[in-house]
């Protein structure tokens, strides 16, 4: 364990391997209670620790990539378009404290998160069980199997026995809440269960996980921890640049397309989507906004998944039962939602509308996963990205002709490539071409002074949703966006960018009249004590 860490350390830079070995600090020592959480997945396959009895095949970590083996040179430090040497992040000491508070809140209020690290490296064909209390793995079973008696995986001998004699029922729903409830007085306390998904991520864990570092620094100069921000990427696109969903959230972050052609009108360059490493920066800054509204990346993160609207109605909920600061506003809020959904939906809709099982779990889901980047970033051979903001049409023949790489090594820098780079857009290449264009690769030089200034005195504003969308304070918010833009950093500009999209949200959208309502509204306040008491009734 102690040589992984160091491997991590080594790989990304002091401050963020100290960062990485905070949370898993925080992860391996998290106690405490929870209530069983269940979110229904497709299905999954095998544990990746040894088990009392291993099925034939086990899963084990993940292995370096061949496809980031052979990039040779590109891979090697020191050698010619090798790695950059680590480049100090825009973090600050500030944000770096507001990180640490979310890591101790979360194992608090969240303790069995650890749960979805295994979750998301297991692959599919197997349904997993774990403890409540700190999210220990405590057994896996196949998906389809008949006899989970015989086919199981125990991680504790203490266990094994817990299935002998027993008749379980055939729907696979209710088979797991037998299971559950079976293990649960041998455990400890509660019991969560859910399918692995491992085949979500290991595809393109495997052909993009080269770029970790690099992402990490694009993230870690807004301010985002990056085990953070690139969980959150593992969980929405699995790495896939072209990922698209039936909403049409698309690529790396899963922004819905009208968000992204939003961006790509007020910002002053091209922007091509389906690159992740164009995507990064504007994604950072949009997190990092947001955890400067709510002075926390938790419900920052939740908004993504929820909407602004279902996260502000948590907080007031929260706020309602006594919460002392937006993280534990947000904890409180957030389950009592849920376990007033599973008292009436219909009854108590109003009180969370769509705020659902897996906006729940959404937070908890992004930390638990931060190992993960760690583990995949120090397990795969590293390579350098270099951006060119080209300033003519470049085809993929011309490419392919000056580069000497394949179609699908271009394409792997560059998903959004098909047949052509527009012109003012950004070409990714394992090294700089000057013909391509200016090297705006900021990632691989030190912080702009004067970015890092505005920057820190950006997420030092009073936190406060009801405040962002006062009058007054979209003045405060316009005045840094126009001095993010005279910073004449590739940062700024994208801090500019991304502050314009969201004043005007924050000045269209009804989201300050909807929660005002809800904030004073006598009929919701009876209807949240109305489902108080329905709670205490059904403890």
């Amino acid at each position: 364990m102690e040589r992984q860490l160091l491997v991590v350390v080594k790989r990304i830079g002091i401050l963020r391997g100290l960062a990485a070995l905070a949370g898993i600090v925080v992860l391996l020592a998290s106690a405490g209670g929870s209530d069983r959480s269940v979110l229904h997945a497709q299905p999954a396959q095998e544990p990746p620790a040894a088990p009392v009895e291993a099925p034939g095949e086990a899963a084990g970590e993940p292995a370096p990539s061949a496809a980031g083996q052979a990039a040779a040179g590109a891979t090697q430090p020191g050698a010619a378009g090798g790695p950059q040497e680590p480049v100090e992040p825009a973090a600050t000491p500030f944000l770096v404290a507001r990180h640490q508070a979310d890591l101790a809140a979360m194992a608090e209020h969240r303790p069995a998160h650890p749960f979805w690290e295994h979750v998301f490296m297991i692959p599919d064909g197997r349904i997993l069980f774990a403890s409540g209390v700190d999210g220990r793995l405590l057994a896996s079973f196949p998906t389809n199997a008949r006899n989970w008696a015989e086919e199981a995986v125990w991680y504790e001998p203490a266990l094994q026995g817990a299935l002998d004699g027993v008749r379980l029922p055939s729907p696979l729903g209710r088979r797991r809440d037998r299971v559950a409830e079976l293990l649960e007085p041998l455990s400890g306390g509660r019991v969560i269960h859910n399918a692995t998904r491992g085949g979500f991520i290991a595809p393109n864990a495997d052909r993009y996980g080269r770029f970790l570092q690099e992402w990490a620094t694009i993230y870690e100069r807004f301010g985002v921890p990056a085990d953070v921000g690139l969980a959150k990427a593992l969980l929405e696109s699995g790495l896939n640049g072209r990922a698209r969903s039936r909403a049409d959230a698309l690529g790396f972050c899963q922004w819905l397309r009208r968000n992204w052609n939003s961006l790509d009108r007020l910002d002053p360059n091209v922007i091509e989507v389906y690159n992740q490493t164009t995507q990064a920066p504007y994604c950072a800054a949009h997190l990092t906004i947001l955890a400067t509204m709510y002075g926390s990346f938790i419900p920052a993160l939740s908004e993504h998944h929820a909407g602004g609207v279902n996260v502000g109605r948590v907080v007031i909920n929260g706020m309602r039962l006594g919460g002392d600061d937006t993280r534990e506003q947000y904890f409180l809020g957030s389950r009592y939602a849920r376990d007033l959904r599973g008292v009436s939906i219909r009854r108590f809709r109003n009180l969370f509308r769509t705020y659902g099982p897996v906006s729940y779990l959404y937070s908890e889901m992004v930390f638990g996963n931060a190992v993960n980047v760690a583990r995949l970033t120090a397990n795969t051979p590293q390579a350098p990205i270099f951006a060119m903001r080209t300033p003519r049409s470049l085809s993929l023949a011309e490419l392919r002709r000056t580069t000497g790489l394949s179609t699908d090594e271009l394409k792997r820098f560059n998903p959004a490539l098909v047949r052509r780079v527009p012109a003012g857009a950004n070409v990714y290449l394992p090294s700089y071409v000057e013909e391509f264009g200016p090297d705006v690769s900021f990632w691989h030089r030190p912080p702009p002074p004067e970015f890092v200034a505005v920057l820190e005195e950006f997420v030092r504003l009073e936190p406060g949703v009801e405040r962002w969308h006062e009058p007054a304070f979209g003045a405060t918010l316009r005045d840094f966006q126009r001095r993010f833009a005279a910073t004449g950093t590739e940062e700024g500009t994208v801090m500019s960018t991304t502050l314009r999209f969201i004043i005007g949200s924050l000045r269209t959208s009804r989201r300050a009249e909807i929660l005002a309502d809800f904030r004073t509204s006598s009929q919701i306040e009876r209807l949240f004590q109305r489902g108080l008491t329905a709670l205490r009734a059904s403890n």
